[in-house]
Parts: structure tokens; sequence; C-alpha cells
């Protein structure tokens, strides 16, 4: 009762404040549940800032084409071929400016993926790149060379994460981003809202949406009844349980995977009873329909079953609480710190209802003998402990966390995630190393099948991680406005996309 009324207040807090937005001929108010920390282009593979930056105000030399099943398409590349030993040659779009007034060419190129990969910032998109070092060739103002060492076949692919920045930008992060894109951040009043506005200067075909308005509500159920009252037109993540419009609610598979990272360096989860037994303690069908929306797909692998080399042949641990503690206690007989207190971390607004769900999965754990203490922390605090290098002295943790691929290809997700020298990755593991690095180098069937090799090696054999759900998303879609969306929406929400009624 006194958590419904806090709701209820806050809602009736939160309105009159959203009243401000009215909606005008050719404008739009989106509602999202988590705030930017930052508007930095090379980190607009992290899904709160991909929403708004990516595309809208910065773009990439190709495109994956995530609503027509067309692969990857071009942007400010016109096309692109295979030179060999590495070197893939691409040709620019002719004509593009910047938002700032300045001319596009193969420099600006250069320099993006040069800063991207600086050890000066720590830019996320170079997480995708693994061990593969780049280098590129200015041919002339429209054409450049870049070649990949070790050569990596989908080169084309993996470029459609790299943000292009003019080559004045500097190493270090930036309030201001300017961008190719159609829009330009006009304002960013940090924790409450964000504007773009549409650029007349655009080299594409111009937007219905000439400016957009970003509100930042982190209960769903305000964000779903501002769209109602017409105080807002989209409300891109709404809860399952405030979806009740058929008429306004549309659900649809996103391309997050949620799991639990957990750092295997650091007992009890260095020993491998300890993970199954965090795997086997939970029980992921009782989620779905209740806490989590029908629809949700368990998870067996990091990537969604759409990627390529997906095992069909990996299942989901099941939930067999009996024989989790079985495993915890020959694990302490064998003098493994099983009651040690492990740190169950969530990230805040990560999903509607991220609360509830944390929560039971704290229960379950607890239910089989774990000691678990949750925490839940803001996307900049996530951060510091999710990615290397982890501090010394750590405490057992297991990160809530979510992974998107949308790209179709698990070179976006393997090396960061599972490679020793991962970014992202709790685990180090020679033969998993040597499968990520033949599955990156080779082509055809062969990347299929060592990548489907990785999947079940991973998950069965290692027990890297706790593989929970492949996400589905509920969205409230304005009266005034047609949007679909789509396996990337959570990630990237391009405001051409949207057109008025």
């Amino acid at each position: 009762m006194i958590r419904s009324t806090l709701l209820l207040a806050a809602a009736l807090t939160a309105l009159p404040l959203a009243s401000a937005y009215a909606q005008k001929a050719g404008e739009v108010t989106v509602v999202l549940g988590e705030d930017l920390d930052l508007v930095e282009p090379c980190m607009a593979t992290r899904s709160n800032i991909g929403r708004v930056i990516l595309q809208n105000v910065n773009e990439t030399l190709t495109q994956y084409d995530v609503k027509g099943g067309k692969g990857v398409l071009p942007r400010l590349a016109e096309s692109w071929t295979d030179q060999g030993n590495g070197t893939w040659r691409f040709n620019l779009r002719k004509g593009v400016k910047f938002s700032n007034g300045t001319a596009f060419d193969a420099n600006d190129v250069k320099h993006s993926v040069e800063r991207m990969l600086s050890d000066k910032i720590t830019c996320e998109s170079s997480r995708y790149f693994g061990d593969t070092k780049l280098s590129l060739n200015v041919v002339d103002d429209n054409t450049i060379d870049v070649t990949a060492t070790p050569p990596q076949p989908i080169l084309p692919l993996l470029m459609s994460i790299v943000t292009i920045v003019p080559a004045e930008t500097p190493l270090a992060f930036v309030r201001d981003p300017i961008g190719t894109g159609p829009y330009k951040l006009t304002q960013w009043n940090q924790g409450q809202n964000i504007t773009l506005e549409a650029r007349s200067d655009y080299w594409g075909q111009a937007p219905a949406v000439k400016k957009a308005t970003y509100v930042f509500r982190s209960d769903p159920a305000v964000a779903a009844a501002m769209v109602t009252k017409g105080e807002a037109d989209l409300a891109p993540s709404i809860s399952a349980a405030d979806a009740t419009d058929a008429k306004s609610d549309i659900s649809y598979l996103n391309s997050e995977t949620l799991y639990l990272r957990i750092d295997s360096a650091v007992a009890p989860i260095n020993d491998k009873r300890v993970r199954e037994a965090l795997n086997l303690a939970i029980d992921r069908g009782a989620f779905i329909g209740s806490l989590l929306p029908k629809g949700t797909v368990e998870a067996a692998a990091i990537v969604p079953p759409t990627t390529l080399g997906w095992n069909p042949n990996v299942k989901p641990f099941p939930f067999d609480p009996e024989r989790a503690k079985k495993l915890l206690a020959a694990a302490k007989a064998d003098g493994v710190p099983v009651d040690t207190k492990l740190y169950l971390i969530g990230r805040s607004n990560l999903f509607p209802g991220v609360v509830e769900v944390v929560e039971a999965i704290q229960q379950q754990l607890q239910d089989v003998g774990f000691n678990v203490e949750v925490q839940m922390l803001e996307v900049a605090q996530i951060e510091q402990i999710y990615s290397k290098p982890f501090k010394e002295g750590r405490p057992p943790q297991m990160l809530v966390v979510q992974h998107d691929n949308s790209r179709g290809d698990p070179v976006f997700s393997m090396f960061f995630k599972y490679d020793s020298k991962g970014r992202q990755s709790g685990i180090s593991d020679p033969k998993a190393d040597e499968l990520i690095a033949k599955a990156t180098a080779a082509t055809g069937p062969e990347r299929a099948k060592l990548w489907s090799d990785l999947i079940a090696y991973v998950h069965d054999d290692v027990v890297a991680d706790v593989l929970l759900f492949h996400m589905v998303n509920f969205a409230r879609v304005g009266k005034r406005i047609a949007f679909t969306p789509t396996i990337a929406t959570n990630s990237q929400l391009e405001l051409a996309d949207i057109t008025f009624k």
C-alpha cells in the first residue's frame, strides 16, 4: 500500500511538469526511462546514448538493415570493395556537411576511427574490434582505404558502429556533438531534457520530425500516462502491466539479452560448481508472464536467435534447486567459501520492473543457500565495475545487465564478453580465446560453425555467466504519429522513422 501511494504521488508530481511539452506541428516529445550521462558520439553503442544520437546526430559509414533484412546498407559510404590482404576501400558520399557547416571528407573518417581506438579516450565502440588493428590511408577526399590486421572479412559491417565526427574533434569527451546526421543537438539539461532540431542542410531526405524533445521519467507508468494524455508522443519502453491499450501499445522482441555477468576470477564464483548452482537456482519460466511479459524468451546465448551461428542444441539451464544445493555442498566440502556474500548489482531503470526482477533473483538464489545482497546503481556507476581494469580486492559480484546485438553476427559480442582480453569478460579461457580468433577471421559456413561451437563451449563447458532472457519491450505510440519499433529500438531510435498521421 505504501509503495502504491508513493508511485501515485510520483506520477502526480511529474505530470504537471510534462504539460510544458505541448505538442506542435512537426514536433515530438519522447519519454525515456533512463537519463543520458554523456552525449559523446563514440559512446553511442551504449543504449541510453545511442537511442538519442546514433544516426540522428552522428552517422556511420554503413548501417545494418534491421527492418528489411538486406544486410549492410550504405550511409556515409556509398559503396565499398575488398582490395585483398585485409584492405577495404570505402567510396564516400559527396556533398555532405557537418552540423557546424564544414564539409565531410576522408580525413574526418580517418580521425574518427583513430580517435575511437586511441588510448587517450575510452570509447565504448572500440571494444567491438577486439584485437583487430586498423590502419587508414586517405586516397582522396572521397576515398579511404581501411586495413584490418588480422584481415576482417566483415569490416563493412563493423564500420556500422563507428560514429563519424569532424577531424578537429579533440581526444576528449564532448558535450556538443557535431555530426552529419539529420539533426543537431540544441539543448541538453542533464537529468531533465534534451532537444534535437532538424537541419535544413542535411544531405539526405528531410525527416518529418522537425524538433524532438526527450524527457526522462523513471516510472514507466508515468511515461505511458504522458502519451495517453497527449503530453508526449512516444514512450519506447513501458512495462507489460501498463501496456493495456491495444490501439497504442506495441510489443516487440528487442535485441537485448538479460544476463548476470559473473566474475570467475573471484571466490567462490571461480568454482564451476558454484556457477552451475547459480544457473540451476533460477526459475526462468516463473518470470515470463509475471514480472516479464509473455513473449520473453529464455536465453542460452548472449546473442538473440536471429544471429549467425545460433546453436539450437544449447538449452537454457533447467530450474533444479536440489541439484544446486548438492553442488554447493560438494564445493563447500572441498573448501570453497560458498557462504561468502555475493553482490547482485543491478542498473537502475535498465528496463521497466528491473528492481522487482533483481529482488526475485536474489530470493531464488538465497533459497538454495547463497548469501546475496542487492545493490542498484546508475549507469555511470555500473560502467566503473562492468569494464576492465577490474579493481584489485573486489568482492564477488554479479552484474544484472543487458547486452545488445542487433547486427546479426556474434563478432559484436564475443571478444569483449568472453575473450581473456575482452573489456567486459569475466572469464579467461584459452580455448574460448582460440575459438573467438578463428571465428572472427572465418567466412561462410566455417564462420557460422565456429560461432556455434563457441556458444556451446562457454555455456556448457565454461559456464561463463548466468544467461537469463531475450527481452521483449512494449512501446506506447501516440495518436499523432506513426512509428513501428524494431529489434534495435532500445539502442537506436531513428527520428526519421517517425511520421505524422
